[in-house]
């Protein structure tokens, strides 16, 4: 007779120390952190930038100049900082668990006038934000987290949040046809549901804004989404 014994969750699949050994075998290159896909970083750029500038319209009644603070979290190299965030916050913290990434991010030459502020190498598990953001960016890093650890780390963020400010999560969704969330053993990750992130949104006390899914990626690649989310 076949074994009933229940698969377990795919979060519950996790390991950090897996996934900081892949990490660290991975180089510190735009190739490196897009998986050999270094042709989206443009299209991944600039899909960013018009969420962005799109979600300040209607959701600020603050003028069209720099904000003060953004922190990016799961920053790896800096991608993001370099050519989205640095033109719309005067500073940028880094928070990056991986050495030789995190080192990067100071080589990296802006694509605007912001400058990088503290770097914290540590995971988004452990850290403890000290400063008040403009926006929290957190984008294809989230996988690395338990669905407990990710609600801990939603809930931490609400405090660090100016008046007014955002938590802008970037992430790839499942596209399990049973709808369920999709662990790969290569990186230790989990790629979430549409619905299962919505929920730990709302038991951290998040709601949502604005969502929206990035276009101009080549198929075959995990379907990507942006929420804007601010305290309930």
């Amino acid at each position: 007779m076949a074994s009933l014994e229940s698969t377990p969750a795919s979060d519950a699949q996790i390991c950090q120390a897996d996934a900081l050994k892949y990490w660290n075998s991975i180089p510190a290159t735009v190739n490196g952190m897009l998986g050999g896909f270094p042709h989206v970083s443009r299209i991944d750029l600039r899909g960013s930038s018009a969420f962005f500038e799109k979600l300040r319209r209607l959701h600020s009644s603050r003028p069209p100049s720099q904000l003060q603070r953004g922190v990016d979290c799961g920053a790896g190299i800096g991608r993001v900082t370099a050519g989205f965030l640095s033109k719309v916050c005067q500073v940028v913290d880094i928070v990056e668990p991986v050495e030789k990434f995190a080192r990067e991010v100071r080589r990296q030459e802006m694509s605007g006038e912001g400058k990088v502020g503290e770097v914290h190498m540590i995971g988004l598990q452990d850290w403890i934000p000290s400063e008040k953001y403009d926006v929290i960016w957190i984008q294809w890093c989230l996988g690395h987290l338990t669905d407990q650890e990710l609600e801990k780390y939603f809930s931490r963020c609400l405090p660090a949040l100016k008046p007014g400010g955002w938590v802008v999560v970037k992430e790839n969704v499942s596209t399990d046809p049973d709808g369920e969330d999709i662990f790969d053993e290569e990186d230790s990750s989990v790629t979430r549901t549409d619905a299962k992130f919505r929920r730990l949104f709302e038991m951290a006390g998040l709601k949502i804004l604005k969502t929206e899914v990035q276009t101009g990626f080549p198929k075959g690649l995990y379907p990507v989404k942006f929420y804007a989310l601010q305290p309930e």
